[in-house]
């Protein structure tokens, strides 16, 4: 995520911090020191904020490890003002995954809640007699995550409990359907948020309800490109006009092919065998050090590329590519003939395409819509 700085890697996953975050630390502190506190209560203040984090840290994680128990890896964990999001390279295929996955945080929050309030009982303290404001830092942290339980709960997309929802619904019918619903549960909260947030003078409870309309929205739109892209093959997407470079060709030559085309990315093949994909921005990257004009393509093509069927399904041929983080897979056939190129704009025109031609079927997938969620997978690729 842009404007994000990583703090660490954690089971080999990425843990960052939006810049934002550090702008809520120093509007706390600063609440703090105008409104007289002491320099000891502000740190305070600060340290109990940081717990939350950290507890939101182990939730988010908590989701990021259920997903992996099903082959599905986290691309990294951001912490926002607002939160904590892991980015996982794909959702869970099956229903009872997503259900898991969407549990999983939640759980770990319980979890904290049980092991302070029993630190608290062997300490004689009861668990339960603070607030968030007011209390010793561990009956504050049994209240902040039940709290966090609770919110998660809400059965409301972009929260746990809208996926949970999701999941229940779609293990007995169509997942686009269930999603459906989900969202509109999701929107009707929202409304009544909103209008508690007006009615109140609340901006915080008004920030919440376009927070859920806003996460209903894109989850509904995600769900219809998937629907979208179900049944269909590789071969029907594929760019079949295509050009190929050889190892032994320079960059100078690869760049002046790039600058007269419309290719962006490009297969290199020895002796019939693809042996290599070269992609654009490695391409820049390379002509833009030294004097690289003799270079060979085979020193900065990439060979951990992969390969894709033109009779797969384009759905989890695109989980692949945002996978392996290229924008390009070469599509070769069983006998290892390449036949054609896929990558993003491909899928994209045609989902534009299949749009254009079905958006006057109940429930078909929006022109900016489609737009919306292709630029959300492309940043993804």
């Amino acid at each position: 995520m842009k404007w994000s700085v990583r703090l660490a890697t954690i089971s080999g996953i990425g843990v960052y911090v939006h810049v934002t975050f550090v702008l809520l630390l120093a509007w706390i502190a600063f609440v703090n020191l105008a409104g007289g506190g002491t320099i000891g209560g502000t740190v305070l203040s600060l340290g109990f904020v940081l717990a939350i984090f950290a507890c939101v840290l182990f939730h988010e994680f908590g989701h990021a490890l259920m997903a992996r128990r099903f082959g599905v890896a986290t691309r990294d964990i951001t912490l926002l003002p607002i939160g904590g999001l892991a980015r996982l390279e794909r959702m869970p295929d099956k229903p009872r995954q997503e259900l898991w996955v969407a549990l999983a945080g939640p759980a770990v929050n319980l979890f904290l809640a049980a092991a302070f309030a029993l630190l608290l009982l062997l300490t004689g303290e009861a668990p339960l007699s603070g607030s968030l404001v007011e209390g010793s830092l561990m009956q504050r942290l049994v209240i902040a995550n039940l709290a966090i339980f609770a919110f998660n709960l809400i059965p409301a997309f972009p929260m746990d409990g809208g996926r949970i929802l999701r999941a229940l619904l779609a293990s007995g019918g169509s997942y686009v359907r269930a999603t459906r619903v989900a969202a509109g549960v999701g929107k009707g909260m929202a409304l009544l948020l909103g209008i508690a947030g007006l009615v109140l003078v609340n901006p915080v409870l008004v920030f919440i309800a376009l927070f859920v309309w806003i996460g209903a929205a894109q989850e509904t739109g995600a769900a219809q490109v998937r629907e979208a892209m179900a049944g269909i093959p590789v071969g029907r997407v594929m760019q079949t006009e295509f050009e190929t470079l050889a190892p032994g060709d320079t960059l100078r030559h690869a760049l002046e092919r790039s600058l007269r085309g419309s290719q962006q990315d490009y297969p290199v093949v020895d002796d019939g065998e693809v042996v290599g994909i070269l992609l654009q921005k490695d391409l820049l990257a390379a002509v833009a050090g030294e004097d690289t004009d003799d270079t060979p393509v085979s020193q900065v093509m990439r060979r951990d590329f992969g390969t894709v069927d033109p009779c797969e399904m384009l759905a989890p041929v695109l989980s692949r590519i945002q996978r392996v983080r290229h924008r390009s897979l070469p599509v070769v056939t069983r006998n290892g003939i390449l036949v054609g190129v896929l990558n993003m704009q491909n899928v994209g025109e045609f989902l534009m395409r299949e749009g254009g031609m079905e958006r006057r079927r109940p429930g078909s997938l929006s022109t900016p819509a489609l737009r919306a969620q292709l630029r959300r997978l492309t940043d993804r690729a």
